[in-house]
């Protein structure tokens, strides 16, 4: 059976704390490209069949993916389906956290968590990622396939699979940088699932 691991890119340098969402030009930290280096070296270690290697559009997950392309000595197919998620709030400047969106010029965007208002409905996000995830299963049934994505999607991905609610705590995501979250796939449904962190031990610059 075909598996199918969504990849969260890694550490992105982002000094001036942008919310930066689906900007263009954010790139890896070095504890980035350290982080996709070791991914690669993990799933070579481990043996795992990487058969084909897809990102997101956006430049960090195409710099996470470019060591397990070399190491498989396969190109980078670029897939949009699996973007980040669209967010209201992308470019804003974060210094105190939750505490940023407090402002009252805010509260009609954050009027309705569970969709959410702010952003890309959580359903939408599940539906294209789940699109993709069964097209590269289909397309790459003999082998495993790698797709560089983003937290949000991912997660909203697991919540899914594991039927819990959209709505959550972002803080209570099991989805750390350079994580895989990894589907076994059967005539397109997803039967099983397992998460990995194989860069949790690469220190993140504070």
């Amino acid at each position: 059976m075909p598996v199918v691991h969504l990849l969260r890119h890694g550490h992105v340098h982002n000094p001036d704390k942008v919310l930066y969402g689906r900007l263009p030009q954010f790139r890896l930290s070095d504890a980035g490209q350290a982080m996709a280096q070791a991914v690669a070296d993990d799933l070579v270690a481990r043996e795992v069949p990487v058969g084909r290697i897809i990102a997101s559009p956006l430049q960090r997950a195409q710099e996470t993916a470019a060591p397990i392309a070399k190491a498989f000595d396969l190109d980078i197919a670029t897939e949009e389906r699996i973007i980040e998620a669209g967010n209201e709030f992308a470019g804003r400047v974060l210094t105190r956290g939750a505490r940023d969106f407090m402002h009252p010029r805010d509260w009609w965007k954050l009027r309705n968590p569970w969709k959410p208002s702010w952003g890309e409905p959580y359903k939408e996000q599940q539906a294209r990622m789940w699109s993709a995830v069964r097209d590269a299963a289909e397309a790459n049934p003999d082998s495993d396939t790698v797709m560089v994505s983003h937290q949000l999607p991912i997660w909203v991905t697991r919540c899914s699979f594991e039927g819990r609610s959209m709505f959550h705590d972002p803080r209570s995501r099991e989805c750390g940088l350079a994580s895989l979250t990894s589907f076994t796939m059967e005539d397109g449904i997803p039967v099983s699932m397992t998460y990995r962190e194989p860069a949790a031990h690469i220190e993140v610059p504070k």
